[in-house]
């Protein structure tokens, strides 16, 4: 970025190949929609390159992008009227070892279903810092500069958000057993 910064626009093309796919998985799980998604993930690439000047090196690139995407996604969502809706469980499965017997993979693509349906359950902040800590994995002091917060309360809401992700994943479980 800082490459870009100072003129190298070429370098914009490397950026965008290397962190696209992993804003594109944040934006969508955060959304609940894939169009919307691409259509914000071109916005922020657009506004790095707008506003380049503005980049300083403090702190990781990544993060700086995270708060950039996240500004975009609240500007989506006052625009549209709308609010982040749950997303295709298929979204949050990894790869799957095609080794599996069928009720151990029937078993893993049920909990996959419930943990999506408890993530939609989870109101957007809750959701929000849950994506950056544990899916995007960025460190909680990375989290606090995205969410303009602290570290410690960057912990504390990952730790509440986790508690009650967890809460709606057993009460989903309950449901469904019944």
């Amino acid at each position: 970025m800082l490459a870009v910064r100072d003129g190298n626009l070429d370098c914009m093309g490397e950026l965008f190949e290397r962190h696209h796919g992993p804003l594109f998985g944040y934006l969508s799980k955060l959304t609940g929609n894939r169009t919307a998604a691409e259509d914000i993930s071109q916005i922020v690439f657009q506004r790095m390159l707008k506003y380049r000047h503005t980049y300083r090196d403090q702190g990781s690139f990544t993060a700086w992008m995270y708060h950039l995407a996240r500004r975009c996604a609240s500007d989506h969502f006052r625009k549209t009227s709308s609010s982040p809706v749950a997303v295709d469980p298929s979204s949050l499965e990894e790869h799957e070892d095609t080794e599996r017997r069928a009720d151990e993979s029937a078993a893993s693509s049920d909990d996959h279903a419930l943990l999506h349906r408890a993530l939609g359950r989870l109101d957007r902040d809750d959701r929000e810092v849950l994506l950056l800590s544990r899916l995007q994995e960025l460190s909680f002091a990375e989290v606090a500069g995205i969410l303009e917060c602290s570290v410690g309360a960057a912990r504390v809401r990952s730790h509440r958000a986790l508690r009650t992700l967890r809460d709606h994943y057993f009460k989903l479980q309950k449901e469904t057993s019944l």
